[in-house]
């Protein structure tokens, strides 16, 4: 099943999600349909908030970045209670995007290295160090869970002049390829 992406604006995005256990109802099948709904959206990652869940689980497949990036080369896992140890190295820019804001990629400053404490699908539980631009993949879904959205990073100026289109996508007032739920909006497209 294809979920619809929640927009920004919508209250799901600010909130922090909350853990959950093994027993979590139709968990597998949750998974399976987050995974199908990143591949059917173009995206390299995807939160449980962006379609309107506030758990703590979050998908990626970086594969595709990996012609500049190699240490994304098969980086494809399942991360359940993610939790920030610590992060490291020094920042660098990125240009980043989100299906939740859809059109609009600003350049994110963010550490090199993140050690992250998560569970993967079956379970088990990983305390691991992720680089470069795995790590930054990461820092960019785990912020969804802490409810921070990549244009919270931007200068007060860049987020003045985005106001408009950022107004415009909690209005619905876009065209995606993927269906989305708009918070201002009665509508829900596609």
């Amino acid at each position: 099943m294809i979920y619809p992406i929640v927009a920004y604006g919508h209250p799901i995005l600010r909130q922090k999600a909350a853990d959950i256990k093994s027993d979590f109802p139709d968990l597998q099948e949750f998974i399976k349909n987050l995974w199908e709904t990143m591949y059917a959206t173009d995206g390299i990652g995807l939160a449980a908030p962006q379609v309107n869940r506030a758990i703590r689980i979050f998908v990626i497949d970086a594969t595709v970045l990996a012609k500049n990036y190699p240490e994304t080369t098969g980086f494809k896992k399942t991360f359940i209670n993610a939790y920030k140890i610590n992060e490291g190295g020094d920042a660098w820019l990125f240009n980043e995007g989100c299906l939740s804001i859809p059109d609009i990629h600003e350049d994110v400053s963010r550490p090199k290295r993140i050690l992250l404490h998560y569970l993967d699908e079956n379970f088990d539980e990983h305390e691991e160090w992720f680089e470069g631009a795995v790590a930054r993949t990461i820092q960019h879904e785990y912020d969804h869970l802490e409810g921070i959205l990549f244009t919270d990073y931007l200068s007060p100026m860049r987020k003045t002049m985005l106001a408009r289109k950022l107004n415009n996508i909690a209005l619905g007032n876009i065209e995606t390829k993927y269906r989305m739920i708009f918070p201002r909006s009665k509508k829900q497209k596609r």
